[in-house]
């Protein structure tokens, strides 16, 4: 895990030209002095030190702690990664080290930077891409995302003497976990079975527009006792290119093929959608049967962007009003008033009074995407008005619209397929990265309860 092999930083994209400002990964930049003494030039044996030291799965936390240091010495720590595309994300926080010279993230405050105050993780929550507009996703689970840590002497981010430096790799599959891909009938998906004997809790995950297959939440929740089938929709194989209409057809036979699974337990299965995902979640939980529990991450109540239709029944898709799309100060569009109410819009509202569905409404408060809390608290009284459960709406002030798994970087702009440029999507780095917490224990104890999985 803790690595200074040029072959191992080439071979995980992290040396390379064209990084302006900061130190070669060939070695430590030279030391100008120029008559000035520095506290690296007092002791020079400072080391990193990273726990777990083999790596870690990317929803846990990692220790991060620096020793050999100067007493009160003032270090700046950066934390770097390149996704799978090229893209730079990275983050920086300055620090003092303690009387004894050393210097534990669980226990010592960032003065600032990206981030300030205790906080073990910021490091990897608080990066930020270098590349206008764009999100961090991992599309092969099978390898994992190395994360380059360095400490740098004094509080300057760019310019400060090259201390130590570590290699943290982060998986997204916990040993044991099977990835098994699905090409059954019309299904394009890859199923992710825990390790040890089944039969396990069944979920199908859906992701939202941008379509493809992605694979990181399903198989780090394998690693939590589930057999998660990521299901892909289009833009992925032989599957559309493009949403026009959605047939649940297609999602009827995915759910019939989870249920059937020898390694799923029923009778029922549950269902984890985010943002699109989440108003097709709310779409198969009301006309599929099936689907016990159902996990809705900033979902919506209307149907938005392409008609969704099951055998002879079309629900159309909500009225856009352009006109009320806004600029924020920074030229970014603010389309979270953009959708006409699926009060007035009625025959767009999802008929979740169908549905026999247990269901849990995550809410990014701060969403910009839509009005995910107002569509949460619609859909409950409509189940309530029909005499059905109702269901929990957790709400999470300051958090955005791409509520991921724990530490995941906040989107907070970012392309957005229907508008056809960047959004703002909302959430505040650090509300947010607490609720993606949060959000990650409540979806696994509202599953294992209602799924019959461990408790």
């Amino acid at each position: 895990m803790v690595a200074s092999s040029l072959a191992v930083l080439r071979a995980c994209g992290l040396c390379r030209p064209g990084l302006k400002n900061w130190p070669r990964l060939s070695g430590p930049p030279l030391l100008r002095l120029g008559g000035r003494r520095t506290w690296a030039s007092l002791k020079t044996t400072a080391t990193l030190s990273l726990e777990p030291a083999g790596g870690c799965c990317w929803d846990q936390p990692v220790r991060i702690a620096v020793r050999g240091l100067v007493p009160e010495q003032p270090v700046t720590l950066r934390a770097s990664l390149r996704d799978e595309k090229g893209a730079l994300f990275r983050a920086h926080a300055r620090y003092r080290a303690d009387a004894g010279g050393e210097l534990d993230l669980a226990r010592v405050p960032a003065l600032g930077g990206s981030f300030a105050g205790l906080e073990p993780m910021g490091l990897i929550w608080a990066m930020e891409p270098d590349k206008q507009y764009w999100r961090l996703l991992k599309r092969d689970v099978q390898t994992p995302f190395v994360v380059e840590l360095e400490v740098l002497d004094g509080h300057e981010p760019d310019g400060g003497r090259l201390l130590a430096r570590a290699l943290h790799e982060r998986h997204f599959m916990r040993p044991g976990v099977r990835r098994v891909p699905v090409r059954e009938g019309r299904v394009r998906a890859t199923l992710f079975l825990p390790p040890g004997p089944g039969p396990y809790p069944g979920i199908v995950d859906l992701f939202g527009l941008g379509g493809g297959l992605l694979e990181y939440r399903a198989s780090l929740l394998a690693g939590k006792g589930f057999a998660v089938m990521a299901l892909a929709y289009y833009n992925h194989d032989d599957l559309p290119q493009s949403l026009e209409t959605t047939h649940l057809e297609y999602f009827e036979e995915a759910v019939n093929y989870l249920l059937h699974h020898p390694e799923v337990k029923g009778p029922g299965i549950g269902l984890l959608g985010i943002s699109k995902g989440g108003e097709l979640g709310l779409a198969m939980s009301s006309l599929l049967k099936g689907i016990t529990a159902a996990v809705i991450i900033n979902g919506s109540v209307a149907v938005v962007g392409a008609s969704i239709r099951y055998k002879d029944e079309t629900l159309p898709p909500v009225t856009v009003i352009w006109d009320r799309v806004k600029m924020t100060k920074d030229g970014i569009k603010d389309v979270v008033e953009a959708l006409k109410s699926p009060l007035e819009d009625g025959k767009s509202f999802i008929p979740v009074e169908r549905s026999n569905t247990t269901f849990l409404f995550l809410v990014g408060q701060d969403d910009h995407n839509w009005k995910s809390e107002f569509y949460a608290n619609e859909a409950s009284k409509r189940l309530q008005a029909h005499g059905k459960e109702k269901p929990q709406i957790i709400c999470y002030p300051e958090a955005g619209h791409y509520i991921e798994p724990p530490y995941w970087p906040l989107c907070r702009v970012g392309h957005h397929v229907l508008v056809g440029g960047p959004i703002f999507y909302g959430g505040e780095p650090r509300a947010h990265a607490m609720a993606q917490l949060d959000v990650w224990e409540q979806l696994q104890t509202f599953f294992h309860k209602h799924l019959g999985g461990k408790s």
